[in-house]
């Protein structure tokens, strides 16, 4: 992958506010031409700095209202278990982000429940698939900051 320059991070930083500018607005505001500009994207898609362009749904808009924190232990870590969890944790939608850790937990999965009955559905389906020593939630209050905009200092 090549170094990225200061246009290649302020075309990131715009893409990352809205993907769906088109070229000639991304190459006005980092001050390239429209052909430029594309060759620049393109290049970022090919190396795969730009990995997608999506569309970012209010969860709120589908009935989605609670996000979940939940913190997995286990006492197994044999590829096996490992294998068996992956597959499980992929096949589950609610479940947005898993995360394996330090410290005193091994995982931590992001998921994304209309309410408290929809996440012990969640709850049950996991522990059916998959052994664990000790699984707890805490359901988020109050969304702070959520972004998925990376910095591209």
């Amino acid at each position: 992958m090549t170094e990225l320059d200061d246009i290649d991070r302020r075309i990131l930083r715009e893409l990352q506010r809205d993907a769906a500018l088109a070229v000639e607005e991304v190459g006005a505001r980092v001050g390239l031409s429209r052909n430029a500009c594309w060759r620049r994207i393109r290049r970022l898609e090919e190396e795969g700095v730009i990995r997608a362009r999506v569309a970012l749904v209010d969860p709120e808009a589908l009935g989605l209202g609670l996000t979940v924190f939940v913190a997995v232990r286990t006492d197994r870590h044999d590829p096996e278990w490992l294998d068996a969890f992956c597959r499980a944790v992929r096949d589950m939608p609610e479940i947005q982000g898993v995360y394996r850790t330090s410290g005193d937990l091994d995982y931590l999965l992001k998921a994304r429940v209309a309410d408290v009955r929809a996440y012990d559905r969640l709850y049950q389906r996991l522990i059916r698939r998959i052994a664990l020593t000790d699984i707890s939630a805490s359901f988020v209050m109050e969304e702070i900051k959520e972004t998925t905009e990376l910095p591209t200092m």
